[in-house]
């Protein structure tokens, strides 16, 4: 079941050393993520699992390393070779970025489909703890970890699907990677779209209610053509949402660079 998820954009520019002297503008958006992020660690689960698109749909391991070495500047989360996207590689580098104050567990989570692809691999204490990129804070210690990449054309059914499957059998809490449209200005990475504000803002809306309906509702060919990276990942959610009782909570809505930036979270629990 799912007991509680985050949800938070992943744009390279996050990481101070890639923003270099603007990283200041995204000040708010690092402390939103965070909060969010430390509210999912603080609900008693047995797995987390960070989500996030990826050129197809795989499992990767709780030690499962990344690179930003193809933005600029190589910063790197986790050890061994880099094999996470960059979704998944920003969702590490956020957990790395919680309090820690000892090196995380070694234990971590399996693939739960054959879809999944690779197998995830056991990690191991220099994997994890060695370092402050391996680290994913003390809140995390002894519960499961893994990655799960979705393919950016996967279909509704094969999110929705591959969402339930996530969180059968186990409390299972979800760090989902998604931005919104990248067409809100003209200066957005795909132009001005007019049909993007209202799509962007309906995201939004559905964050803010726990709506599973909406998300799951996303037309793929209308997200594509909208630039919104995080439809596949939202879907999941959707997915592995579906019946739960959860507390919804908008943290922070932007779009400082055209692209629609959200963090929320859906915890365990209806609002009173």
């Amino acid at each position: 079941m799912l007991v509680a998820a985050a949800v938070c954009p992943h744009p390279p520019l996050i990481v101070p050393e890639l923003a270099g002297a603007a990283a200041p503008e995204l000040d708010g958006l690092r402390a939103a993520c965070a909060a969010a992020i430390g509210a999912v660690l603080a609900v008693d689960h047995d797995l987390l699992v960070v989500v996030g698109s990826d050129e197809r749909t795989r499992a990767y391991g709780g030690q499962a390393a990344g690179t930003l070495g193809s933005w600029g500047v190589d910063v790197r989360v986790g050890e061994g070779e880099p094999v996470l996207p960059l979704s998944l590689t920003i969702g590490r580098w956020l957990l790395a970025m919680q309090p820690t104050n000892e090196p995380t567990s070694e234990s971590a989570g399996e693939p739960t489909s054959e879809s999944a692809g690779e197998p995830a691999g056991e990690p191991t204490s220099e994997s994890t703890g060695g370092t402050a990129a391996g680290r994913v804070g003390t809140a995390a210690a002894g519960r499961g970890l893994m990655f799960q990449g979705v393919a950016s054309d996967a279909s509704v059914a094969e999110c929705l699907a591959l969402g339930a499957e996530l969180v059968e059998g186990r409390r299972t809490a979800l760090l989902v990677m998604g931005d919104g449209s990248a067409c809100l200005t003209e200066k957005s990475p795909g132009y001005l779209h007019p049909a993007a504000g209202p799509y962007n803002e309906e995201i939004v809306r559905a964050l803010a209610e726990a709506d599973t309906g909406a998300l799951a509702a996303m037309d793929p060919a209308e997200a594509a053509a909208l630039w919104v990276a995080g439809r596949a990942a939202l879907q999941v959610l959707a997915g592995a949402a579906e019946g739960a009782a959860l507390r919804p909570a908008l943290l922070d809505e932007s779009s400082p660079y055209g692209v629609g930036y959200f963090v929320a979270t859906w915890l365990e629990g209806r609002a009173p």
